[in-house]
């Protein structure tokens, strides 16, 4: 029963940290048209680095925000390896159950 609830909320956080950063890909969009106060490209990278660089590209290419900044864009692309690696263990966590630790 431990284990069902946790990948509950694995499964959770996985999709609620791409849905908040495509959000604040849009949120950033929509401020930098108005020249108004953005949300800073280092949160955008941290979040991709969590688990949510499937919403910061997806963002990056549906609201064509950063898609010119080849720096924001090569951070980017090691946050999506290191969310693969997240998304992998994840993956072998909610089918095989924890490792145990010897």
């Amino acid at each position: 029963m431990q284990l069902l609830e946790f990948s509950h909320i694995l499964i959770i956080y996985l999709v609620a940290v791409n849905i908040f950063t495509l959000t604040l890909m849009w949120w950033d969009k929509r401020k930098a048209k108005k020249k108004e106060w953005r949300v800073a490209e280092a949160t955008l990278l941290l979040l991709a680095f969590i688990g949510g660089a499937l919403g910061l590209l997806f963002g990056m290419f549906k609201f064509r925000h950063k898609t010119l900044k080849r720096s924001f864009q090569g951070v980017a692309i090691i946050g999506l390896i290191v969310s693969l690696i997240i998304y992998w263990i994840a993956f072998r966590i909610l089918t095989f159950g924890p490792v145990p630790i010897v």
